[in-house]
């Protein structure tokens, strides 16, 4: 291995055995045991690459592109076919969190087993065992056993025990997905320091703007392959405008293959889902007419969409934009705006400027509704539209707030 290199892969190739015809049965798995057909599908392809000692790097791509395998890979939960991996140092992976937990042993005498599972003798374990628990923040229930425990509770002792064994290089699957909102900030937090203190990291995310926190580098798999690597910042560009290029192709080639429905159609397809409104329709476009969904922030976006009203009534619009994670970034309704509430009958088109989208680097989901005078919805169309933004700058947070710096010296 290479003089200040925490990891070095060469090489790896995988490919998994994939049935054609499963059986779902013994019966079926004996008598027919000649027809079992399969192939190997390849999953990685041959990539490679190095993590120094105290980098961070990300690992994104579209699922079943190789990322999550490459990381299993690292953590040695599976092997390559070919290839080679070397690791440097004690590795702790939050992975498959839980992996060896009992159910009917306590959360303490858990943290034994699993914690010994990453390497730690009785008396590391003994020193460190506060600290995981008042982490879990499971103090009430930790001489309980696992098995009484939610699912949220179960995660959050795995990620607890895991997180605290000091490890040369932390091995992260999708960080955020653990816990309540609150949990998930301090476990970011928790991150962000081991970071500081030198360990090496390697994340799988999907959620960028956690990878431009953490990480100096990206690198992104595609079919198998390492198809880009360098500043997150540019690679998430590139990769965010990839796919939204592939899911417009996707859509166009869907819409190809379907006729046009007419009005009536449409009608009357609301009418069998028995809604007395519905939403559909839903594009977004950017300054020059042009259908798009990955944004620079700060840009202008149209929100379009249509609505077919069964019944009239007189009714609100709402808008609301939530981060990937669930947090809620903006909402508004017309009535709120101060518009009287809007008489609809029939089929109608509504249309949302939007001059500056000054949201943070990130994933970001599109909620509208139809609310009655009461405003109690006729349809909630939850994540209609879904948008990813890129900052160029190097701002943190959700929105991005317009300002100017002003500066004034006194001479000594």
């Amino acid at each position: 291995m290479k003089d200040g290199n925490a990891i070095e892969v060469k090489n790896i190739k995988k490919s998994f055995k994939v049935y054609l015809d499963r059986s779902s049965n013994m019966k079926d798995f004996v008598i027919h045991s000649k027809r079992r057909r399969y192939e190997y599908r390849d999953v990685l392809k041959g990539i490679s690459f190095d993590v120094k000692k105290g980098e961070a790097i990300g690992l994104i791509g579209h699922n079943g592109c190789g990322k999550s395998t490459t990381l299993k890979m690292l953590a040695k939960i599976m092997y390559p076919d070919s290839g080679s991996i070397e690791i440097q140092g004690r590795v702790s992976s939050l992975i498959e969190l839980g992996a060896g937990f009992h159910p009917d042993m306590s959360g303490r005498e858990n943290i034994y087993i699993n914690a010994s599972i990453f390497g730690l003798s009785k008396k590391e374990i003994d020193k460190r065992i506060d600290g995981i628990i008042a982490f879990s923040e499971l103090e009430d229930f930790i001489d309980s056993p696992v098995r009484t425990y939610s699912s949220g509770m179960y995660m959050r002792l795995a990620f607890s025990v895991a997180i605290n064994v000091d490890a040369d290089v932390l091995l992260v699957d999708e960080i955020l997905a653990v816990g309540d909102a609150n949990f998930q900030a301090k476990c970011f937090r928790k991150l962000r320091e081991i970071k500081a203190k030198g360990t090496t990291i390697v994340i799988v995310s999907h959620t960028l703007t956690q990878l431009e926190e953490i990480c100096e580098r990206t690198i992104w798999i595609d079919e198998g392959l390492i198809k880009e690597e360098g500043s997150p910042r540019e690679i998430h560009r590139h990769y965010a405008k990839f796919m939204s290029d592939f899911s417009l192709a996707r859509s166009a080639d869907e819409a190809d293959g379907e006729e046009q429905e007419d009005d009536s159609a449409i009608e009357q397809t609301k009418k069998e889902n028995n809604k007395e409104m519905e939403i559909f329709n839903v594009q977004l476009f950017d300054s020059e007419g042009k259908e798009r969904y990955n944004y620079v922030t700060g840009e202008r976006a149209l929100l379009k969409f249509d609505y077919m009203a069964h019944v009239p009534d007189r009714v609100s619009m709402e808008l609301v934009i939530l981060r990937n994670d669930g947090l809620e970034c903006y909402e508004t309704n017309t009535f709120r705006e101060g518009f009287p509430l809007m008489d609809v009958d029939g089929k109608g088109h509504v249309e949302i400027e939007i001059d500056k989208l000054n949201l943070i680097t990130g994933e970001y989901w599109i909620e509208l509704s139809i609310r009655n005078w009461d405003a109690v919805p006729y349809d909630y169309k939850e994540k209609a539209a879904t948008i990813t933004i890129t900052s160029v700058e190097r701002e943190r947070g959700i929105a991005k707030l317009d300002h100017t710096w002003h500066f004034s010296h006194k001479e000594k």
